[in-house]
């Protein structure tokens, strides 16, 4: 039987690019290999990449990782946790200039522009980053495959810039793939939000789901009876008078996260027009300050986060890998244009 309630996160409601299933053994159930065995349940799924995520731990047995040896008894339970399969196969390769920040023989490490679309999408077929590593990566097993999304574990919105994690094998994709599900991977976000946040340091937990009244936008639900539990814990970096920056540590990855949590208590993101943070929230809308404002917002026209640091398990080495970067130019000037006014 498999139980597919786990499998909770996909590309509309995560941007943890990965896929869970729940398999009980019938009763019935003859020894057989395990690789044999989910070959059988799982479609469209090669034996290849299922030996890379039973040797990389992301197949466990009642709770236990095993060989790809193992042999299937009656009534086990087995949790597989697998990157998503692709929903898109036709993707063309193209000559885009990446900013890799480290790359060895199993991943590598990308500071995306803001602006550049993740995985190609309705409107936005070209000029994404999966194109621009179809074209680098050619010789990806995920791109022999004929998938159209090699190596992604996760994602970052189009105007949010900062690391992303590539895997460049099978088993480091299933591997990676296992601490998104774990939630072992450390993150953080730089974002400037508007208003005086009070609290030195808080932890936001609520609900995250598409909102009801408008489908574009994320919403947050404190009951838990809609969306998908997420948690964001934040301390105050500095502050500004009217605006605040803010460093956000992810503990789960729901699409829009940040900006619908930090919404949540009142703090939306700066230039964040699809959470109305593209408008003065926080001081009069007059005279010398909206102009300041304004000139910001031509100077930083999308919200104001960055993906700043990113912290893993290497696939093969098992070390602790963190990688940090600069915050983009358009990010620092408006910091630096706030410094000043708030002198």
């Amino acid at each position: 039987m498999v139980d597919y309630l786990d499998q909770e996160e996909t590309a509309e409601d995560s941007d943890e690019l990965y896929e869970h299933h729940r398999i009980v053994v019938d009763k019935k159930q003859s020894l057989l290999r395990i690789d044999k065995f989910l070959m059988d349940r799982l479609p469209n799924v090669t034996r290849n990449k299922l030996q890379g995520a039973i040797k990389s731990e992301a197949v466990q047995v009642n709770q236990k990782p095993v060989k790809v040896s193992y042999k299937v008894k009656p009534e086990d339970v087995i949790t597989v946790t697998l990157a998503e399969p692709p929903r898109d196969t036709d993707i063309s390769p193209e000559n885009i200039p990446l900013d890799i920040l480290y790359e060895d023989t199993e991943l590598l490490l990308v500071n995306k522009p803001a602006g550049m679309v993740v995985h190609p999408a309705y409107n936005n077929w070209n000029g994404t980053l999966v194109n621009a590593l179809v074209y680098h990566l050619q010789n990806l097993p995920t791109t022999q495959n004929g998938e159209g999304r090699p190596g992604l574990v996760h994602r970052i919105d189009k105007d949010t810039s900062g690391l992303l994690v590539i895997a460049k094998t099978d088993y480091s994709m299933a591997y990676l793939a296992k601490q998104f599900y774990d939630h072992s991977i450390e993150r953080t976000y730089y974002a400037l939000v508007w208003g005086y946040v009070k609290e030195e340091a808080g932890t936001i937990k609520g609900h995250v789901g598409r909102s009801v009244k408008d489908r574009k936008v994320m919403a947050v639900y404190p009951e838990g009876d809609y969306g998908k539990h997420a948690v964001t814990h934040y301390k105050v970096l500095r502050r500004y008078k009217y605006v605040t920056l803010v460093q956000c540590n992810l503990e789960t990855g729901r699409t829009h996260q940040i900006r619908a949590h930090m919404k949540y208590i009142g703090h939306p993101l700066f230039s964040d027009a699809t959470y109305g943070g593209d408008k003065i929230l926080t001081g009069m809308p007059t005279g010398t300050y909206k102009a300041f404002v304004d000139n910001a917002f031509k100077l930083m026209p999308r919200q104001a986060l960055h993906a700043k640091s990113l912290g893993f398990i290497h696939p093969v080495t098992k070390e602790f890998l963190q990688f940090n970067t600069d915050l983009p130019d358009d990010f620092r000037q408006v910091l630096e244009k706030w410094e000043l006014y708030a002198e």
